[in-house]
């Protein structure tokens, strides 16, 4: 059977400046294992699939994969997602849009670019000193270096750290190899950008791939929504701001943040680069 995918360039400030992700229309009829082959054979942080959805509320149901396997929420790939089942001609229900995940509903909007309702935190709080004391070995600095520290999970298993600036951030050379424990590492790291570029943080994500290795996403939407419900939180950033990431690889993404008290509204841009049909 064929069916229509394209891949599409999400939070990036230019042309392929981004995190792309693969979306697979019409798959309501694909098995697990088959989305998981395409996943690894697309090879990007994460493929999505576009299904009939469940809910009642929803405009349609996704399910989001990354190397390792399945995951219930993440952010680049919803906006990617929704925007590919827009420019695919999906048609709202409602005022906003509606996708059904893993995680359960998640609301979008549009307007100059389109974004997400942070969804509810599943784990959040101090971290234990001696998980800490891994997480900074990986990253090879001292605890000292750290300002703070916080689980901000909303699905992938995110731990947030917060360093004193960007230069520390963009310093950073991660080794998994210092890890001594067993469950994978997502570790979202964060300081103050402290330009005057309209930029207020820098951000560095990475993650443990299926093969043990430490992996950088380029620009990461669901770390980017809970780092910001820690932040905007605890008082540390505005009720709106811009942060960057991809800097250490090349790309220029950019985050825009919005909280209007209630909700916490991540959005980027999404520009489709490849379009065809997957066989």
């Amino acid at each position: 059977m064929t069916r229509h995918f394209q891949i599409v360039d999400v939070f990036g400030s230019g042309a392929f400046s981004g995190n792309p992700v693969a979306v697979v229309h019409d798959a309501d009829d694909m098995s697990t294992d088959e989305m998981m082959a395409i996943t690894r054979w697309m090879n990007l942080s994460e493929t999505t699939f576009l299904l009939t959805p469940t809910n009642a509320e929803a405009d349609y149901r996704l399910r989001i994969f990354t190397l390792r396997g399945e995951l219930p929420f993440a952010g680049h790939p919803t906006l990617g997602s929704c925007h590919a089942w827009l420019t695919a001609g999906g048609t709202p229900s409602g005022e906003g849009l509606v996708q059904e995940c893993g995680i359960g509903l998640v609301r979008l909007r549009g307007g100059e670019r389109l974004s997400f309702a942070a969804p509810p935190l599943i784990r959040q709080g101090p971290v234990d000193e001696l998980f800490l004391q891994e997480v900074a070995s990986v990253l090879g600095i001292e605890m000292n270096a750290i300002v703070d520290a916080h689980w901000v999970d909303n699905g992938p298993g995110w731990v947030g750290i917060l360093l004193s600036d960007r230069d520390s951030v963009l310093a950073l050379e991660p080794d998994v190899s210092r890890y001594a424990g067993q469950a994978g590492l997502d570790i979202g790291v964060v300081a103050p950008h402290g330009s005057d570029g309209g930029v207020a943080f820098e951000v560095r994500a990475f993650f443990s791939n299926d093969q043990n290795e430490l992996v950088e996403d380029p620009v990461t939407g669901s770390l980017n929504a809970s780092l910001a419900q820690w932040l905007i939180g605890s008082g540390r950033a505005p009720m709106s701001y811009i942060a960057a990431q991809g800097t250490a690889l090349g790309r220029a993404g950019r985050i825009h943040v919005t909280s209007d008290g209630s909700d916490v509204w991540v959005g980027g841009s999404t520009v489709t680069h490849v379009s065809g049909e997957i066989r």
